[in-house]
């Protein structure tokens, strides 16, 4: 639906009886189902942005791809066939190659840090502001998948060596540095790793430890190793460019809070249930190993060339590569001394 039939259609709800002539209509679009933690994030975000704005806009969300796959959400959103929508950035590394960032395999296991971090520079970045003006877009908030950890069946992870020879699903650039490391990487989706492990196609799966819970994959897990590593983050709620600019400064305002709290929901939601997860598979009698840190610190070496790779490319297009990566890591560090101060927001 575009913006011309959607402005349309508002003009003729506000000469219908009852009916409110200051309603905006949104159009959210999602490509994933209508369960989970990142779907329960999203309908938060769509009450709230009704009930701060007392009803003067509404968000409807259209789940399971039905605007838009999420490998064409980027033009799709910036088009107008959605106001807004979730848009991931590793289906997009020329596009989205500065959201990229918020991928990269830094020290960065803390969902609620990175997300965070990653609002803050999207936020107050005028780089990473201009970046998605160029696609008509404009960013409101965060998501993350959390810290990324590793499930093994009849194997265990407790150096980074010891994922040399093993068939490993993997994860992005984690899974890259699991690959320079020696492990046999197999492309696999996240959702076929139950049948992957079961059968032998592979022996580990890099996920993020609510999943484990939510795909059943504990049932032909042996061991889980939590890599206390990084996450993938570029995940973000934007919206189109010339319907935010139509609104007014008080209704911007409230779409841009509403993005900024969620990221302290969703953090509590992914907390929750990622501690939750492992208590589970504590269990089922599965192995949980916490890498030390000499081995963890193994991992971060091994992913600094594709922090330079980032730099290369994200400066190719005219950002400042090496400034934004330093800038992204003072944001981390100073969340993570927020968090150690004064524990989580929802702890208060």
């Amino acid at each position: 639906m575009n913006n011309f039939f959607k402005w349309g259609a508002a003009a003729v709800l506000a000469f219908a009886p009852n009916a409110s002539a200051a309603e905006t209509v949104l159009i959210l679009g999602e490509a994933g189902p209508n369960r989970g933690a990142r779907a329960a994030a999203t309908k938060w975000f769509a009450e709230q942005v009704t009930e701060r704005s007392g009803g003067d806009l509404k968000v409807e969300i259209q789940w399971g791809g039905a605007l838009f796959k999420a490998n064409a959400a980027v033009q799709s959103i910036g088009d107008g066939v959605a106001d807004l929508g979730t848009v991931i950035g590793v289906y997009y590394p020329q596009e989205l190659v500065s959201y990229g960032i918020a991928d990269l395999p830094l020290d960065n296991p803390d969902a609620w840090v990175g997300m965070r971090a990653t609002h803050d520079l999207m936020t107050n970045s005028s780089q990473m502001q201009s970046a998605l003006a160029d696609l008509n877009l404009v960013y409101l908030g965060t998501y993350t998948t959390s810290q990324v950890n590793i499930g093994c069946k009849d194997a265990a992870i407790r150096t980074a060596d010891d994922v040399a020879g093993l068939k490993v699903r993997g994860v992005g650039a984690y899974g890259k540095v699991f690959g320079d490391m020696g492990a046999d990487m197999v492309r696999m989706s996240i959702y076929d790793a139950y049948q992957g492990l079961d059968t032998g196609l592979i022996d580990c799966s890099q996920g993020y430890s609510y999943a484990v819970s939510a795909l059943k994959q504990g049932e032909v897990m042996t061991s889980y190793t939590l890599l206390n590593w990084g996450q993938v983050g570029g995940v973000g709620n934007v919206m189109n460019k010339d319907m935010f600019d139509s609104l007014s400064d008080e209704h911007q305002a409230i779409l841009l809070e509403t993005g900024s709290d969620m990221v302290d929901y969703f953090g509590r939601l992914l907390t929750t249930a990622n501690a939750k997860a492992i208590d589970a598979m504590r269990e089922q009698g599965i192995e949980i190993i916490e890498m030390a840190d000499t081995e963890r610190a193994k991992l971060l070496e091994r992913g600094e060339g594709y922090l330079s790779d980032w730099v290369q490319r994200a400066s190719s297009q005219g950002l400042d590569g090496e400034g934004l990566l330093t800038e992204y890591r003072a944001l981390i560090a100073k969340y993570t001394a927020e968090r150690d101060e004064n524990g989580y927001p929802w702890a208060e």
